[in-house]
């Protein structure tokens, strides 16, 4: 399988060496230097690999991967025939010393994730840490990031962004986690299933939801389909999501000019709205004004009200 193009050199520092070859259906390159290679890998479309990548793949003695059967499209695809080996959360503790070992034995490994790049969300960060702590060499190939992809593509700031990876799966920590991270004065970056992202959108909207955001799905795939809009109109419209594939949810930072009241603030406000409004009036007054969540302000106001300070 012809995959690739030779006519044009991969690393700086060979600069004008053809680095790798294609002998018939085989990828060759060079062994690089032992030590671990972070090697990302595309997000969805085979294409996106770079150069760098497929020297490095194609020279290396192992290739550790989340998912062979995973990796194997990819090598396939380009014709390398470098060994795989599966790691992942579930073996990651046994696995990693043979790793360790094949390294003291001068070995050459490559890291990659199913997709992206490696160490985000998934288990390579305690194969790094011990491989740094031995004395070998670490070595990060950038590519593709369904993070940066995303946050590209969401038309929101970029100057300050802070990646959350998944959520809690059940909906009282899931909304406990956003409230706290509603506090953050970022662009927000979460990822979510297809079969749970109606209900964090619903989630997203009770507690953010008067900011922009941008739902980001299969991003680079045949399929990939960006909508922008405020939490609560995506929430409203999350019925008719398609939820197949993954999701990457961005989510903008609070308004300009808004600011936050203290907890004291907010307290004041609330016994004063509860003496004449019913609890859902009073909260609906306390969010507006306060800039604080609606989840937290709600439970507040229960908590007042039921010590005298509620309208009878």
């Amino acid at each position: 399988m012809r995959a690739v193009s030779t006519d044009q050199p991969i690393s700086p520092e060979q600069s004008g060496k053809r680095n790798y070859a294609i002998h018939g259906e085989r990828l060759t390159a060079p062994k690089p230097p032992a030590g671990l290679y972070l090697v990302a890998t595309p997000i969805g479309n085979l294409g996106d690999i770079t150069l760098r990548a497929l020297e490095v793949l194609a020279g290396v003695d192992l290739i550790a991967c989340e998912d062979t059967r995973i990796t194997r499209r990819l090598t396939e695809r380009y014709a390398i025939t470098a060994q795989l080996t599966p790691y992942h959360e579930h073996n990651a503790a046994s696995a990693r010393p043979k790793l360790l070992e094949r390294l003291a034995q001068g070995a050459s490994i490559a890291l990659v994730s199913d997709a992206g790049t490696p160490l985000i969300s998934d288990p390579g960060f305690k194969l790094v840490r011990e491989v740094c702590a031995a004395g070998h060499r670490v070595v990060a190939l950038p590519g593709p990031s369904s993070v940066l992809t995303a946050l590209s593509v969401a038309a929101l700031p970029t100057d300050r962004f802070f990646f959350e990876g998944f959520l809690p799966p059940k909906q009282t920590a899931r909304r406990t986690r956003l409230t706290e991270l509603s506090r953050l004065d970022a662009t927000l970056v979460l990822f979510e299933s297809g079969s749970r992202v109606q209900e964090t959108l619903a989630d997203l909207a009770a507690i953010m939801g008067g900011r922009d955001a941008a739902i980001c799905r299969e991003m680079t795939k045949l399929h990939e389909e960006v909508s922008r809009g405020s939490l609560a109109d995506l929430a409203q419209s999350a019925a008719t999501l398609e939820t197949r594939g993954e999701f990457v949810l961005v989510i903008g930072p609070q308004a300009e000019g808004s600011q936050l009241m203290s907890a004291a603030e907010v307290d004041d406000l609330l016994r004063d709205r509860l003496a004449r409004d019913s609890v859902k009036d009073a909260v609906a007054h306390a969010v507006e004004v306060s800039g604080r969540p609606r989840r937290e302000i709600y439970a507040r106001a229960l908590e007042l009200s039921k010590g005298g300070h509620g309208k009878s």
